[in-house]
């Protein structure tokens, strides 16, 4: 309960800083614009119909995925292109008179329903204007849709989930509302604002469109500095310590413990702890174990406990013994946690694969880092909690992904980003895919008879073949086999055959692997149907 409320608050704390996210920015002067005409009960009906379609959008957007297929990219990609159409709809003043009669016309057949508020614009009308601004709005928030996967993930919808959601969009509307009451006030009292309205609809016409522009080269062409390797030499300080740390979350809810007797953090107090967020298939976590297993040798008897929170992506990866075999396959001696409910994962209120928290001798989590890299800075935040850092350290280059290389590629509904066939994704139904005349890069696509699911696609028929254009050094392909024997699966390389596989568990299994970065296409042909294909995970 009290993780519960604290996610509230946290999601509260996190819509409010949204403020200064780009992904805010084309929503701001529409809403002040929308504010400035009609009652002084418009603005706030603006806020609650915002909050209440963000809300409600977010919270179902896993059904909706489930039960129409839709891919939540394109649904991003109209809204930037709702926003730019809004956008220049307020720099004309022909399409803004033209949008103006129209809503005119809308007025005026509900004028005799007394709950709507008359011509001027009032409370309901406000809520109908920012419940369009919040279906616009929602898929453009990076953090919305990271919040949707983790959702997907999680497979669940409860009241507290909602709250959470809720929250978050609370938190964002707060500065919404602050500016439209605000803004609204400050327009009506200066001369200028009302002798040049046709002036100042077309600026914050430019500025929605400057603003969405801005958003989608962000997200096309992202800053790399955050990637940059750095090297630290021995610091006697926490390096990029959390701003305020925090009580560790507990952990529990744990469906099963491998390498140690269940563990509890207030009896480790003394120690430093390290708290890894991992599952097997991921091969982002896979690549940051050795780094774990190598702290672990070196710290352990000098007071580091590491424990490796296993919060599943996957079904299979909730099944024990798969787990078990995966530990002992990648030599994993400290203590492993099933977190199958992904209660600890709520806990931390944690949204990445892998995450690492680190916690000090009083409880406390001083330091955080998501993803790959900043082995070096980990490390020694490690020694310094553990009062070590008077020997010095080799240095670590952080692991750089380059920008070129294939992103993760999901196959099931859920996640079918870059799906390229010309029958689209048919949820829970075997039915006959064929490829496309031409693959793009990063695309992938489906032939012969498959069943998507949520977070799989599975062969339906003999020879069935899935097949993808990549570009990296390394591919990897998480699969399984539901047929109760193991499925030989060819692997061809631009049309040409090189390899096999026997696939007979549900892991991770390398396709290919190059000296160097190769672009081609990979193809994986299924000699049974029961062929499960996850993921293709690049290096």
């Amino acid at each position: 309960m009290q993780a519960g409320l604290l996610n509230i608050l946290l999601a509260f704390m996190e819509g409010l800083a949204l403020i200064l996210s780009p992904c805010i920015l084309p929503i701001l002067p529409i809403i002040l614009a929308g504010s400035i005409e009609g009652s002084k009960k418009r603005p706030l009906g603006i806020i609650v119909g915002f909050i209440i379609t963000f809300a409600l959008f977010t919270f179902f957007s896993r059904k909706l995925v489930l039960y129409t297929g839709v891919d939540l990219e394109w649904i991003r990609h109209i809204s930037y292109a709702l926003l730019i159409m809004f956008g220049i709809i307020m720099i004309s003043t022909y399409l803004t008179e033209k949008l103006n009669m129209a809503a005119q016309r809308l007025t005026n057949i509900g004028s005799d329903i007394k709950f709507v508020n008359n011509a001027e614009g009032g409370f309901i009308s406000g809520i109908l204007f920012g419940g369009l601004v919040g279906i616009i709005w929602t898929p453009c928030a990076g953090p919305i849709l990271a919040a949707v996967i983790v959702q997907t993930v999680i497979q669940q919808t409860s009241l507290n989930s909602f709250l959470t959601v809720l929250s978050f969009g609370i938190g964002a509307a707060v500065p919404m509302l602050l500016i439209a009451w605000f803004g609204r006030s400050i327009m009506n009292q200066f001369h200028f604002f009302k002798t040049h309205t046709v002036m100042i609809r077309k600026i914050i016409g430019i500025i929605i469109i400057t603003a969405v522009v801005y958003m989608v080269y962000a997200e096309r062409f992202p800053s790399t500095s955050s990637q940059t390797a750095v090297v630290f030499s021995n610091q006697d300080k926490v390096i990029n310590p959390v701003e305020y740390p925090y009580p560790a979350p507990a952990i529990e809810n744990i469906a099963a413990w491998i390498n140690s007797k269940p563990l509890m953090l207030n009896q480790l107090k003394g120690n430093v702890v390290l708290i890894d967020f991992w599952t097997y298939s991921c091969i982002n976590c896979i690549r940051t174990l050795p780094y774990l297993k190598d702290w672990y040798a070196k710290y352990h008897d000098k007071g580091l406990v590491i424990i490796g929170i296993h919060a599943p992506e996957f079904e299979f990866e909730k099944n024990l013994d798969n787990v078990k075999n995966a530990v002992q396959k990648n030599g994993i001696l400290y203590p492993v946690a099933l977190d199958n409910h992904f209660t600890t994962w709520q806990n931390y209120a944690n949204r990445y694969w892998p995450a690492h928290y680190l916690i000090d001798k009083t409880g406390k989590v001083v330091y955080r880092h998501f993803g790959e890299g900043e082995y070096d800075v980990t490390e020694n935040n490690i020694r310094y909690l553990l009062g070590l850092n008077k020997m010095r350290l080799p240095s670590i280059e952080s692991d750089v992904v380059p920008d070129y290389q294939t992103p993760e590629t999901y196959l099931g509904s859920a996640r079918a980003d870059r799906f390229i066939s010309p029958l689209r994704v048919m949820e829970g139904i075997s039915s006959d895919y064929t490829y496309p005349t031409e693959l793009p890069l990063h695309g992938w696509a489906l032939q012969g008879r498959w069943r998507i699911g949520l977070d799989r696609v599975t062969s339906a028929k003999a020879n069935a073949s899935v097949e993808i254009r990549f570009n990296a050094s390394t591919v990897f392909v998480v699969m399984g086999s539901v047929a109760g024997h193991p499925i030989q699966v060819k692997i061809l390389l631009d049309g040409k055959p090189i390899n096999s596989i026997s696939v007979d568990k549900h892991q991770l299994y390398e396709a290919l692997r190059f000296e160097k970065p190769t672009t081609g296409v990979l193809q994986l042909i299924a000699n049974d149907p029961g062929l499960e294909v996850y993921t293709f995970t690049f290096g």
